[in-house]
């Protein structure tokens, strides 16, 4: 009696324990996902810049990573960059040649920035990517003084150990239950 689950579950403890080890300021809700699959992404943000409020933020979207939707904030502005796809691919009957490869919030006043001693979540929707392994989201985050830009990436595989700045890690998985071809 084989089950996926405990497999999924202790490979989601690994993730989290080397991102934690990273001690990373931005990570995801879950850091874990299906290839191919629907995924939400929650960009968690827990603090500021120079003990400063956060104002900008600003989320490069993995290669791979099909039609990403964001989720309105309000009192924040959303901005939507589309560049033309390589490849094109067919969704819901259309045949898609640009994607979404960047998503920025930027907060319509002073009274909506993210103070440096609270917390929240950016979040946005899409597809993962069709293969398996490491999809890696850039975040760009400027405050009052400063800015993080969470975008060192490992020369190879996924440990962000010593990295001072590291993008945040999604740890795309096979998806071994679809057993037909779609």
């Amino acid at each position: 009696m084989s089950s996926p689950f405990p497999f999924r579950l202790a490979a989601l403890a690994l993730t989290a324990a080397a991102s934690l080890g990273a001690q990373a300021h931005v990570s995801l809700e879950e850091p874990q996902t299906l290839a191919g699959g629907s995924y939400k992404a929650v960009l968690r943000i827990g603090h500021g810049c120079e003990g400063t409020a956060t104002h900008t933020l600003s989320v490069r979207v993995p290669a791979g990573f099909r039609g990403a939707k964001p989720m309105p904030k309000a009192g924040w502005t959303l901005h939507i960059e589309r560049a033309s796809l390589a490849k094109s691919y067919s969704s819901h009957g259309r045949q898609i040649t640009d994607d979404v490869v960047q998503i920025t919030w930027q907060a319509n006043s002073r009274e909506f920035w993210l103070a440096d001693a609270h917390y929240d979540e950016f979040v946005l929707r899409g597809q993962a990517p069709a293969q398996p392994g490491p999809a890696w989201f850039v975040v760009r985050q400027q405050c009052e003084k400063g800015e993080w830009n969470w975008a060192d990436v490992p020369t190879s595989g996924a440990s962000t150990q010593g990295l001072k700045a590291p993008a945040v890690l999604l740890d795309v998985v096979p998806d071994h239950s679809c057993h037909s071809t779609h």
